[in-house]
């Protein structure tokens, strides 16, 4: 399979962007900076946070890695990564001694984090191990998430002024991490789903992501008969196409979100593969995007 490339990395993704945000309701391309970066309506609207998803332009890095690549272990330059993340901060407001990582490793745990966590130098070891989502109600305090092609999964308690933000690929998705996040904030935050506003990402679409025979038993394993028609399509040759924006969709609303607070951005990393990185479109020579979510101080 051909790395998929709909248009150039650069000057030409940018006027592709401007006609495709357009179209889109549920993402908004901000090219008010040199670094743009993509955010959601349904977000913009809550006065309290800030936000944002990179794309992979407005960056240094090189070749493959161009330009915005957020990872360290991708073998780019440490102090390209460093100036990528200094950009992104600056373009959506945020310092970069607030970011909280974690190791992501395409499990189900979600741990709360607070300004202990933050170091006061930037990447530097903060302990969170086996972790992938995020959750705190302390301002300052940026979570941040690397993609490309997994579903970011953004929420907002906007009683309880409360944020989570996780990491929800095949696995994480069969594990219904959506919904851990979810109980995670009823335990530590005492809020209530309805009044979580979510946001489901970027990320690959179903008609880019075929996956093999035992992935899709275990989604049937996981959701009813009448649930499995809307996330799983099987094909000729044996293979499925997996949806995982709406096996998220019902995952958030079985956890209690009112489905008229469940956004699906509807961007696929894989079909915008030169905005975008995807790790299927370029058969893992890419860089990572990062989400990014914090409660203003």
């Amino acid at each position: 399979m051909e790395p998929k490339k709909l248009f150039q990395v650069g000057r030409d993704s940018i006027i592709y962007s401007k006609k495709y945000w357009k179209q889109n309701k549920n993402g908004i391309l901000n090219l008010s900076n040199k670094t743009p970066y993509i955010e959601f309506p349904t977000l913009q609207q809550i006065p309290f946070i800030k936000h944002g998803f990179s794309t992979r332009l407005g960056g240094v890095s090189k070749e493959h890695l161009a330009s915005l690549n957020l990872s360290f272990i991708r073998n780019d330059e440490p102090e390209h990564v460093y100036m990528n993340y200094q950009r992104i901060c600056d373009a959506i407001g945020i310092k970069i001694e607030s970011l909280v990582f974690s190791d992501q490793v395409h499990d189900t745990k979600i741990h709360r984090v607070t300004k202990k966590n933050l170091t006061g130098k930037p990447f530097e070891k903060q302990g969170l191990k086996g972790i992938d989502g995020l959750v705190t109600d302390e301002p300052g305090v940026t979570l941040v998430t690397s993609y490309a092609d997994c579903v970011p999964l953004f929420f907002v308690d906007t009683k309880e002024r409360a944020i989570g933000l996780s990491h929800s690929g095949w696995r994480g998705t069969v594990g219904r991490i959506g919904a851990k996040t979810v109980q995670t904030m009823k335990n530590e935050f005492g809020t209530n789903p309805e009044n979580l506003i979510a946001v489901i990402g970027p990320s690959i679409c179903q008609e880019c992501y075929e996956v093999s025979k035992d992935v899709a038993l275990q989604f049937e394993s996981e959701f009813l008969p009448e649930q499995i028609d809307s996330v799983l399509i099987k094909k000729e040759n044996g293979k499925y196409q997996l949806d995982l924006w709406r096996a998220n969709q019902i995952i958030l609303a079985e956890a209690g979100i009112p489905q008229e607070n469940i956004s699906v951005a509807g961007i696929c990393t894989c079909c915008n593969n030169g905005l975008l990185f995807s790790h299927r479109a370029s058969q893992g020579m890419r860089g990572n995007l990062n989400g990014f979510l914090q409660i203003v101080e």
